[in-house]
């Protein structure tokens, strides 16, 4: 088995940019991804609409083509499918990895199909693929999911969103422009004030005619087959739900972190990285995107992460 100079851990945007990086230096990389290429993108709502505007999501130099002013889930899928297939990085796909450990000064990367060596390992894993749970009773039931897809399959059903940023807002409008009866539960007393401009006041004016039913501050009890228990004000209340979104946000994973020895917050799970390199406190092991905000979603998007990976590659390269 030869050794690579880097496996990068994720196929996301952050990833791919870090590839492409990789090619153009000429380091022996592959990336590595357990679902599809930009899985999370995937998983996104079909037909989210991005708050940014089509340049800021490029990477690689390579341009992206929109009908409209901010571009959507499916122009960004169809833009990154095209980088991998114009450029040939190396990618595969449905390959998870298990195990990170170290053996005689390099990586061991064992996936559900092969094993790697590499000389440094990067991990570009996001954070979309572990939700914020509510911890109440019923929330495993299968009618409760924690993404939203489409609205479509709940007209003229109870559908219950708990949540109050951005993809609750949204999920709620689209289902009751689809024909559900929407009640929104929200923990605080107004929505989230990073709402996207169009989309604050269309939801906002739903719940003031009623069109849109909202507790707020309100928070999930437990969750029936039938009912999602509340607790709003001084009391409780069960609301009729067919099904369930909690929107309520995700959060990173530090298993890697955990095998391979890197030190994190265990309260904000930031992990230590030199903000020159992004190497941790483990020689030869980096980090790219957004898993290096922790639980501070807010400070790491597509539009700066690409270009971690970028820095990476070159601390590589010098090494070399």
């Amino acid at each position: 088995m030869s050794t690579l100079d880097a496996v990068i851990i994720g196929g996301g945007p952050t990833g791919l940019a870090a590839a492409l990086e990789a090619r153009k230096l000429g380091l022996d990389y592959l990336v590595l991804e357990k679902g599809c290429v930009t899985n999370s993108i995937f998983r996104f709502p079909t037909h989210m609409v991005f708050f940014t505007t089509p340049e800021l999501l490029e990477i690689g130099n390579l341009p992206m083509v929109c009908e409209r002013e901010k571009p959507t889930r499916l122009e960004a899928l169809k833009y990154y499918r095209r980088v991998v297939q114009t450029t040939g990085i190396k990618v595969r796909q449905y390959e998870s990895v298990e195990r990170l450990d170290r053996q005689d000064g390099e990586f061991c990367v064992h996936t559900s199909v092969s094993d790697y060596r590499a000389r440094n390992v990067l991990i570009a894993t996001g954070y979309y693929d572990t939700p914020n749970m509510l911890g109440v009773a019923g929330e495993d039931l299968p009618h409760v999911s924690h993404y939203y897809k489409e609205a479509h399959p709940c007209f003229e059903r109870d559908v219950v969103v708990i949540g109050g940023q951005n993809s609750a807002a949204e999920a709620a409008l689209e289902l009751y422009r689809a024909g559900a009866r929407v009640t929104l539960v929200h923990r605080r007393e107004k929505l989230g004030e990073s709402l996207k401009y169009w989309v604050r006041p269309d939801v906002e004016n739903r719940i003031e005619r009623g069109e849109i039913r909202a507790f707020m501050p309100a928070e999930a009890v437990s969750i029936s087959h039938t009912h999602v228990r509340i607790r709003h004000g001084s009391g409780e209340l069960e609301i009729p739900a067919h099904q369930v979104f909690a929107l309520t946000g995700y959060r990173p994973t530090t298993t890697f972190f955990d095998q391979l020895g890197v030190e994190y917050d265990p309260e904000i799970l930031v992990p230590q990285y030199d903000p020159e390199t992004y190497e941790t406190n483990v020689s030869g092991v980096f980090l790219a995107g957004s898993i290096m905000a922790g639980l501070r979603q807010k400070e790491i998007f597509i539009e700066n992460g690409r270009f971690h990976g970028e820095a990476v590659m070159r601390a590589i390269a010098r090494r070399s």
